[in-house]
This record gives structure tokens, C-alpha cells and sequence, in this order.
């Protein structure tokens, strides 16, 4: 059973910053990448960053690129998001993610390249 628990979430302030941290179980995380998505309300859930299953290849949506980071440790079974300089535009519910597929190298980030999903973790950011 694959489980995927997601926390570091809160309520900051703009220019902030929140780490979140993925605690991964019930697989061979290491020959998995990892994926962050988020969902704001009335909004689609896209992917944010991802890491491939090596921790060699990062991959970042414009809209946070070089505010945010991902890293995976392997020993841990844990992914972490690094969010800074925070704006109220990054409110949402974060999420986590495997890849379906192990070893996977390719640069697809929908939804449905991804298998498992943590609940969800709040990020509200004030002006």
C-alpha cells in the first residue's frame, strides 16, 4: 500500500517562505520520481516541480521558477518543496506524487503520469 503524507503547510506572509515535506511509504522510492502539484479553488491542479527518480533532473513551472526548489532523499522515503519569496498568487492546496512509471525520464508533468497522491496540504499566503 503506497502512502504519501504531505505536511510543512500554514499561513504566511507575503515574501515568506514554508517548506513542505512528502514522507513517502509502501514502494521502492528511489525508482520513482516525485511530483508537487497544486489546486487553487476553482482552478485546475497542475504540477509545480518535479524531481526525476534519480534526483539528477528537476523540473519547475514558470510561475515559480527560482523561488522554489525540490529535493528527494532517498534514505528517507521523503520528498521535500522549498517555496520563498512567497506571493498570495501561490495560495492553494500543495500535493504530492509518484510517478506511475519507475525509472521514468521523460518530461511529461500532468496529472496522469502520476499514480499516488498525498491528501493535500493548505499554503495560504496574505498580502
Amino acid at each position: 500500500q503506497v502512502q504519501l503524507v504531505e505536511s510543512g503547510g500554514g499561513s504566511v506572509q507575503a515574501g515568506g517562505s514554508l517548506r513542505l515535506t512528502c514522507a513517502a511509504s509502501g514502494r521502492t522510492f528511489s525508482v520513482y520520481g516525485m511530483g508537487w502539484f497544486r489546486q487553487a479553488p476553482g482552478k485546475a491542479r497542475d504540477c509545480v516541480a518535479a524531481i526525476s527518480w534519480s534526483g539528477t533532473t528537476t523540473y519547475f513551472a514558470d510561475s515559480v521558477k527560482g523561488r522554489f526548489t525540490i529535493s528527494k532523499d532517498n534514505a528517507k522515503n521523503t520528498v521535500y518543496l522549498q517555496m520563498n519569496s512567497l506571493k498570495p498568487e501561490d495560495t492553494a492546496v500543495y500535493y504530492c506524487a509518484t510517478r506511475r512509471e519507475r525509472f521514468y525520464s521523460g518530461n511529461r508533468y500532468g496529472e496522469n503520469d502520476f499514480g499516488y497522491w498525498g491528501q493535500g496540504t493548505q499554503v495560504t499566503v496574505s498580502s
